[in-house]
């Protein structure tokens, strides 16, 4: 059985609208590759100092999936618009 692929994301937003569209752009690619949403923004602590306001956790039914859904053309072409309105970091993680 295929472990679980996960995307991790830290993020602070500089455009707001910008980020907006990335959102609306990056939902029919996720289903398509049967993710899911564990958290998206919500209130965060960060005790370590860490200075990401955003935080979202994307889950796959394996490390592949995950892969092919961040390659994917739809997610490349909405991917430019999280680049050009926020800093942080992405990170695409297997399962334990």
């Amino acid at each position: 059985m295929s472990k679980k692929g996960y995307w991790v994301v830290m993020l602070t937003v500089t455009d707001p609208e910008g980020y907006q569209r990335y959102r609306d752009a990056i939902g029919d690619a996720v289903s398509r590759f049967g993710g899911r949403h564990l958290v998206r923004g919500g209130q965060v602590t960060n005790p370590e100092g860490s200075n990401f306001d955003r935080h979202v956790v994307v889950e796959f039914d394996s490390y592949e999936t995950a892969l092919s859904c961040y390659r994917s053309p739809a997610y490349q072409t909405a991917l430019r618009n999280r680049v050009a309105s926020s800093t942080g970091h992405f990170a695409i993680v297997e399962g334990a």
